[in-house]
């Protein structure tokens, strides 16, 4: 998997998560995922192509990080995931897909980007929408976690 593709989406989620929920999010080891169970609660996820590679992207918040995030981001938070936190979480993978996609364009990589979907619920699954191997990245805070995830077709 290219670097290339992988720096600046995680690069736009710490920025997304440090000005939009005055967050600050550390990068653990990225590490091959082996099946398509999430790690959190809430995932938004959307298929990207371009002339160089087709994959997805996929973004998992732990219940208490994104309940968090929002009331960091609008003063106040549900106090458990509901469809306000869902609608976050799909506008959050949006911020970061285009805050990447600027990115790549700047390198002359242009991505065509779909609507991201949310899905949410212990133990739901992330269907990839490539062939290749699936990398997740976790990203610590002092309130919960998130994952980053993407695979590209090889």
């Amino acid at each position: 998997m290219n670097v290339e593709f992988i720096n600046p989406f995680l690069s736009s989620m710490l920025n997304v998560m440090s000005t939009m929920a005055q967050m600050e999010l550390t990068p653990e080891k990225p590490r091959l995922k082996k099946n398509e169970v999430a790690l959190g609660d809430v995932s938004g996820l959307i298929g990207m192509v371009s002339e160089q590679a087709k994959g997805s992207l996929s973004i998992t918040f732990e219940g208490s990080l994104a309940l968090a995030t929002m009331k960091k981001m609008v003063g106040e938070a549900p106090d458990e995931v509901n469809e306000e936190i869902i609608d976050l979480v799909g506008e959050i993978t949006n911020m970061v897909t285009g805050g990447a996609k600027r990115m790549l364009s700047e390198k002359g990589i242009e991505f065509d980007m779909a609507t991201p979907i949310v899905v949410s619920g212990p133990n739901h699954s992330i269907h990839h929408k490539a062939k290749g191997p699936i990398v997740i990245i976790p990203l610590k805070s002092e309130i919960g976690r998130a994952y980053i995830e993407f695979s590209f077709d090889e």
